[in-house]
């Protein structure tokens, strides 16, 4: 049953004067998000999203008070329902704008502002890694997390593979050994392009916000710069990677060790969610 019909009278609690029927619904991997005109309600979609729901708030009204070019989704309301079931929500302001369509940037004018864009964006949360009040409540990529990592994707997918995908799996896994472990930037963890808002003004897209922060940590800008790169092309990765002046460092090969694993991301934490639309998708390519 649609979920607006499900948690009708949660909604028109939530979102005074909105007829829940009427209202778009986008889906995450972890929540199910009800758009109202100027706030949203965030439904998790498992208990383990749920159960994050405190953490998340919490991590949203520090980023508010960094400037990052850009909105970022502020917390109104959260709490349970009333009632047996005791439905969890959050509630948070909504940002204007939608993702940009990928052959806007077959424009050269667009592209170059977009990187700029995105460039201004990154450098933002590279100045967030170094606010105190943020680093309070944002948690440190963990030394061993691309170990850990590793060793779940072999034990919770590799049944789920081919013997091809298997192999294709430890080629990609193999590749993660050596990163060094960095935590001096906001990682969002997530930013590939459904992610990023926009709104056109006088020909150009300019940047209203970025949603989805459930993944947000203190780690290697690299895993942003290759969420762009996935998101948008390498093209426009190298356009941002121009403007942002950053020393290489070994970057350009942490970028591509972490965008290649990707699709195993969203296959682990689908699996450990129960999502198994996710599951199914992220494992498209191994099975």
């Amino acid at each position: 049953m649609d979920i607006r019909t499900t948690h009708r009278a949660l909604l028109k609690r939530l979102l005074p004067g909105e007829e829940p029927g009427g209202l778009a619904v986008r889906q995450g991997q972890f929540h199910d998000v009800v758009m109202g005109a100027d706030r949203v309600v965030c439904l998790p979609r498992s208990r383990a999203a749920a159960a994050r729901l405190p953490e998340r708030a919490a991590v949203l009204r520090a980023l508010a008070g960094v400037d990052l070019g850009c909105r970022v989704p502020e917390p109104s309301a959260q709490g349970e329902a009333p009632g047996a079931d005791g439905v969890p929500f959050l509630v948070l302001s909504r940002v204007p704008g939608e993702p940009l369509e990928a052959r806007a940037l077959d424009d050269a004018r667009v592209a170059g502002a977009v990187a700029a864009q995105y460039a201004t964006l990154l450098a933002g949360l590279d100045r967030a890694g170094r606010d105190a009040a943020v680093r309070a409540v944002l948690p440190r990529t963990p030394a061993d997390r691309w170990r850990r990592f590793a060793t779940s994707v072999r034990a919770e997918l590799f049944a789920l593979m081919s013997d091809g995908g298997r192999r294709r799996a430890e080629r990609e896994l193999s590749a993660l050994d050596g990163l060094p472990h960095l935590t001096e930037a906001v990682v969002h963890g997530d930013l590939g392009a459904e992610n990023v808002l926009w709104e056109w003004r006088d020909g150009l897209p300019h940047l209203t916000g970025v949603l989805d922060w459930d993944d947000v940590s203190l780690g290697d800008p690299a895993e942003d710069l290759a969420a762009v790169g996935a998101g948008h092309g390498h093209g426009l990765l190298e356009r941002v990677l121009a403007l942002g002046g950053r020393p290489d460092g070994g970057l350009a090969t942490r970028i591509a060790a972490i965008r290649g694993t990707f699709a195993l991301q969203q296959a682990l934490y689908a699996a450990r969610d129960g999502d198994e639309e996710e599951l199914t998708d992220g494992l498209a390519e191994y099975r």
